[in-house]
């Protein structure tokens, strides 16, 4: 047996670099060990985002349309799929890993997929399991999650005038929402907030929003509206540069670049009033490409290398055949060989479309 381990090793090596690295692994200590996925950029996929859900409690305008056609259900992965998927996934190099939807925990009996995910927390081999939440259900499922190993979340919550929540949310409760995030910082779990940035509706309220995050020991984070999925609104009256908006902040606050990261897209800057930190995501005025180190899975088991393109790669289809993952990974290798340099989004009135057709709950930011 070791004698065809270094074989093998010895033919690969010129090959490739990685590949050499690995079996030399086998080759001294008799059992396997972990590969980095490698794009074709030189970049390390080390991050795994994972929507278990396209449904949601809500109806944000910027994100999907009221009258949505969901997937049914029979397409679904089951969550012991989802948690073999997930596990492939970490054997190959992934360390931090995010559930996403629609919203993940409308996905009924959640935290058994979570429970399962966490037992890679307690061996090491996962840094971090996190998740991104409407917060509708966090009163429910919070003292779980922390309970699960997951120490930090993110809430999506753009604005803090109930009128104006049930306005861009159409169906949510920004009662319920704060109830959530008050459990949630009771059962010790760090929460940062994802906030949409949209002209002439939130714009105004962000430095004070901006106060009460940090008030309340929570970061924030600012996104820029991206053109996905075709919704009601129209996204030219709703984008708003983020150069634009720190601009404004700047005029209220001292913000400073710093070198802080999570290992998702936001640049950080130190806010001196507050003492806290502010993120900006601008997928549409500096693109994050560069430095991307993650893919996305969606609980059809059909794998986004990009948010921003169309290409894909159904993984489903070589989970089912076989009780084995060779052919899973196998299909996550030919993907990751095709990931793009990066996304292509454009919004302006000669583009009256979706520069991808798939709404964001589908891939789940």
């Amino acid at each position: 047996m070791l004698a065809r381990i270094e074989t093998y090793y010895l033919e690969w090596q010129v090959g490739s670099y990685h590949i050499a690295i690995y079996n030399d692994a086998v080759r001294s200590h008799g059992k396997r060990t972990r590969m980095d996925m490698i794009d074709p950029f030189g970049r390390t996929i080390s991050y795994l985002r994972v929507s278990v859900t396209d449904r949601c409690d809500f109806r944000c305008t910027y994100c999907m349309a009221e009258d949505m056609a969901f997937l049914p259900k029979k397409d679904l992965l089951s969550l012991e799929e989802l948690d073999r998927l997930c596990t492939v996934f970490v054997e190959k190099g992934v360390r931090k890993l995010r559930l996403t939807g629609g919203e993940p925990l409308v996905r009924k009996n959640i935290m058994h997929l979570v429970r399962r995910i966490a037992r890679h927390l307690e061996s090491g081999a996962l840094e971090e399991l996190t998740l991104t939440t409407n917060g509708s259900q966090l009163s429910r499922f919070a003292a779980e999650l922390a309970d699960c190993g997951v120490r930090r979340i993110n809430v999506s919550l753009d604005t803090l005038d109930p009128e104006k929540f049930r306005q861009i949310t159409r169906w949510g409760n920004l009662d319920k929402v704060m109830d959530g995030i008050d459990a949630a910082q009771a059962a010790g779990l760090k929460v940062k907030l994802n906030a949409v940035a949209l002209k002439g509706f939130n714009d105004a309220e962000l430095p004070e929003m901006l106060r009460w995050a940090h008030g309340r020991g929570m970061e924030l984070t600012v996104i820029e509206t991206m053109p996905m999925g075709e919704i009601d609104a129209d996204r030219t009256d709703q984008y708003l540069p983020l150069s634009l908006l720190r601009a404004a902040l700047e005029r209220q606050f001292t913000l400073t670049d710093i070198s802080y990261k999570t290992g998702g897209p936001a640049r950080y800057v130190h806010v001196a009033e507050t003492g806290g930190r502010l993120g900006f995501i601008t997928p549409m005025t500096h693109n994050f490409c560069e430095s991307c180190n993650r893919v996305r899975l969606t609980c059809t088991g059909t794998l986004y290398m990009c948010l921003g393109q169309e290409d894909a790669a159904d993984l489903r289809a070589p989970l089912r055949a076989s009780e084995g993952n060779e052919l899973v990974a196998e299909a996550i290798d030919e993907a990751i060989g095709r990931k793009p340099k990066g996304h292509d989004f454009i919004i302006d009135r000669r583009t009256n479309r979706p520069s991808v057709s798939r709404h964001m709950s589908v891939t789940g930011g």
